[in-house]
């Protein structure tokens, strides 16, 4: 397997993995089957849409490639047949939307570095494909989005572009040292979750 060939197969993960966050929190909130399809559909490829269109990748792959489309719908079928087996729906939503954090931003970077964007604006774009889906999934269903709280969430994201950044500058980009890195940025995000960390806010 090549390093595109790798790439692929995260995005296509991480697709996965969004969409499986949006589905389940569309069935905490009782959405029906097309609600979650849909919530799904938007939480896996609504971050990566906005980066294709930022580095003029046209059409978004979410559309032009129809593997990122029947990922994100089955995933987000099989956890509504399947949620009868699962439980806490919480945690599972977090559990998810942190993988998904955590590939999409090494994705996200390692595309914007490709695509000949400079350093800052990588580690932006890779932050922004990393939120956008939860973001987006967050404000269907009527939630405030995490990346608007005090959870540490973007800083998270960001983090990760920055330190893909500099591995890819040092020329360490292999499938081991990205995978890894994606589970740093995962086990940042969930550990700020159980310690409750948080960004500061401005005193009322």
């Amino acid at each position: 397997m090549n390093a595109g060939d790798g790439l692929l197969v995260a995005d296509l993960v991480g697709v996965a993995v969004f969409a499986a966050s949006g589905a389940s929190a569309g069935i905490a909130k009782r959405l029906d089957l097309f609600g979650i399809a849909f919530v799904g559909f938007v939480a896996a490829l609504g971050g990566g849409i906005v980066r294709d269109l930022v580095i003029d990748a046209v059409p978004p792959l979410a559309f032009g490639d129809w593997r990122y489309a029947v990922t994100a719908v089955v995933a987000s079928l099989a956890v509504f047949w399947l949620h009868p087996q699962l439980s806490r729906w919480r945690r599972a939503v977090l559990l998810l939307d942190a993988a998904g954090l955590g590939l999409f931003t090494v994705t996200g970077t390692l595309k914007a570095l490709d695509a000949g964007v400079p350093a800052v604006g990588a580690c932006l774009i890779g932050m922004l494909t990393a939120i956008g889906g939860g973001l987006a999934r967050d404000l269907l269903t009527g939630e405030i989005p995490a990346v608007l709280q005090r959870d540490i969430y973007a800083v998270a994201a960001l983090g990760g572009a920055i330190l893909v950044t500099i591995l890819r500058g040092a020329g360490v980009v292999d499938p081991l040292t990205m995978t890894a890195s994606a589970l740093l940025i995962t086990g940042v995000r969930l550990v700020a979750l159980y310690r409750r960390w948080s960004a500061p806010v401005a005193a009322p």
